[in-house]
């Protein structure tokens, strides 16, 4: 299946400041990246860890969907982080634009953004 999205959908873009307001309010922030990724940069304390492409941008969209409902509500706003923040535009735009979701916000810039900012890095789970 090919992800698709209307030219018009649109996902917020944050930055580090904006992210953190979420968080502190206790806004769900989903981690899309590989579990690779987690392992070689760590991930943001308190991030809900829930891949959703694979090394050959494969994925499946019913089984993310499934461990999305476990950690946060689609009605609901949450923020998605990936890498560089192009993965996570490509997914909020496709479940805002497509699926409808009205609250979708992500990281623009990913972790490599964070992490400049000197956001905090915790170590993914073993």
């Amino acid at each position: 299946m090919m992800m698709t999205t209307p030219v018009d959908a649109r996902v917020v873009d944050l930055d580090v400041g904006g992210l953190q307001a979420l968080m502190a309010a206790g806004v769900p922030v989903i981690d899309i990246r590989r579990e690779d990724e987690w392992e070689g940069t760590g991930i943001i304390p308190g991030t809900h860890l829930l891949t959703f492409f694979d090394a050959y941008r494969r994925y499946d969209l019913a089984a993310w969907l499934a461990g999305f409902d476990r950690v946060a509500d689609r009605q609901q706003p949450f923020a998605l982080v990936c890498r560089n923040g192009v993965r996570t535009r490509r997914l909020g735009r496709y479940l805002q634009g497509v699926m409808g979701w009205p609250s979708v916000s992500h990281l623009a810039g990913g972790l490599t953004l964070w992490i400049a900012a000197a956001g905090d890095i915790d170590l993914p789970p073993e």
